[in-house]
């Protein structure tokens, strides 16, 4: 199972940066006086805030400071005394200089390298014996890895796993006697429950602040849905944990919404059951194997979902499948929406890769599909997840030219040889579009597979179709394009 992600423009990972502190000491003065309070009105009786103290003094010692050294060259490979080293970069290496022959330069050394820091970052420890989570853009690319506990101690780690995917890593020290932190459960988190973060901003180790959960699942077009809150996190705050009111890690830190790279009030936590899952896995294999079922899948639009008689605007819109993979093999077909995964509602489209990805490969799993108007369970064997080969697309000539149809559409039957090279039975090949077809954005080409609940054999029959549909009410026409399928919904005209 693969998906695409539609970057953010101001969604930026806590990038290391270097503290630069400005004290504005005095700016009123030493005897400005303090501002006046006034009670608010009595308006029903009053809530105490929370005191986060204890929770703090409980989870600090499980928070580490992570900071990592990159791997340098100090000089320019081939750098020699030679004074005329730079012309022969230009002009060759037989170019010896004006007037006298020049000696030969002295021979090519490796490049010298040192290690420099790289950024900072946070973790905390999930075991007694070491093991600590943190962000995989944390320590990507280190050459070193140092881990700072609250007492002063400094370990050196060594990386058991990283993924990218999901921005998890896993690492150890080689410690006993740690303070993990408790896991709590995310799926319990509701809006506007407190939470609190702890973590190195800037560097500065052990800071505590604290706010709301501003929204749950949010989905980003990242891999995995986002915990949303107003808790003020910054660079270097990266992989450090959200800790609800019970004392429990429901989250790791990871990204801002910003335009500035500092906060500027929502932050985004990876759900610690996700993040688990992953480790769970780094920890037995130092790397996560995910599921696929090999096909492509899109959105269910509203005007989709009401054409094709879907009860409402949910589940993965399949628009297409791989040839013998494992969704082919289990009788997927382009069109289909996939509305449930092993038992798991497919709310929105990007639920399915989550949902699949943490299915076992070689797993086999019911798949409940929307098709022509019902519902259609299919038994699918997961497979593993791997890079998928492009297939060159391919159109053939058209027949011959009919008449317009209502829906502004020339239509001819499919060849069969396109039918067999395609994977696909009947349809009809669009000759041109205009009116309401061409409005959507049909074109010459396109091969309308299904109208609404019935599938496509011949031009003949979908004219006939077409001449049936009422006035006023849009149609769902399946239309597959190269090799993506999709539903879209057009109204005949008057």
């Amino acid at each position: 199972m693969e998906s695409h992600s539609v970057s953010t423009p101001f969604l930026r990972r806590f990038a290391p940066t270097v503290l630069s502190a400005v004290l504005l000491a005095g700016a009123f003065g030493p005897t400005a006086p303090a501002l006046a309070q006034t009670p608010p009105a009595a308006a029903g009786p009053a809530v105490a805030l929370p005191d986060f103290s204890a929770i703090i003094a409980k989870a600090d010692p499980a928070v580490v400071n992570i900071r990592t050294t990159a791997t340098v060259p100090v000089r320019a490979p081939g750098a020699t005394n030679d004074p005329y080293e730079l012309f022969r970069w230009f002009f060759g290496p037989d170019f010896q200089g004006p007037g006298v022959p020049q000696p030969q330069p002295a021979p090519r050394q490796a490049p010298e390298e040192r290690k420099v820091p790289r950024g900072v970052g946070s973790g905390f420890f999930i075991s007694a014996d070491g093991y600590i989570l943190t962000n995989n853009h944390v320590v990507s690319d280190a050459a070193d890895i140092y881990v700072t506990l609250t007492d002063g101690r400094e370990f050196k780690a060594k990386v058991i796993g990283t993924d990218e995917r999901t921005d998890v890593a896993l690492i150890k020290i080689d410690a006993k006697d740690m303070t993990p932190l408790k896991i709590g459960d995310p799926k319990r988190l509701q809006k506007g429950q407190w939470v609190l973060a702890i973590g190195s901003p800037f560097g500065l180790d052990s800071t505590a602040t604290a706010g709301i959960v501003s929204a749950i699942s949010r989905d980003t077009g990242e891999y995995l849905p986002f915990i949303q809150t107003d808790v003020a996190v910054n660079p270097g705050n990266s992989g450090g944990p959200l800790i609800n009111l019970n004392g429990e890690v429901v989250g790791i830190n990871s990204q801002i919404v910003s335009r500035s790279g500092g906060f500027m009030g929502i932050s985004l936590a990876i759900p610690i059951d996700e993040a688990m899952r992953v480790a769970d896995q780094l920890r037995e294999n130092g790397k996560v194997t995910r599921g696929r079922i090999g096909v492509q899948i899109g959105e269910v639009g509203k005007d989709v979902a009401e054409a094709i008689g879907l009860p409402k605007a949910e589940g993965a819109l399949v628009s297409n499948v791989e040839a013998e993979g494992p969704a082919g093999d289990a009788g997927v077909r382009a069109g289909d929406v996939i509305v449930s995964f092993n038992g798991e509602a497919v709310k929105r489209w990007s639920d399915l890769p989550r949902i699949v990805g943490q299915t076992k490969p070689g797993t086999r799993a019911d798949m409940e599909v929307w098709r022509r108007g019902k519902m259609v369970t299919l038994s699918v064997k997961v497979g593993e997840l791997q890079a998928k080969s492009a297939e060159a697309a391919s159109k053939a000539k058209p027949e011959a030219e009919t008449s317009t149809n209502a829906l502004g559409l020339i239509v001819a039957d499919v060849p069969e040889e396109l039918q067999r090279k395609l994977g696909i039975k009947g349809g009809a090949l669009v000759r041109a579009a205009s009116g309401p077809a061409g409005a959507v954005g049909l074109q010459s080409g396109d091969i309308v597979l299904a109208l609404n609940q019935t599938d496509i054999t011949d031009a003949a029959q979908f004219n006939s179709l077409v001449g049936k549909l009422p006035k006023g009410k849009a149609a769902g026409l399946l239309v597959r394009r190269g090799e993506q399928a999709q539903w879209v919904a057009i109204e005949p005209s008057k």
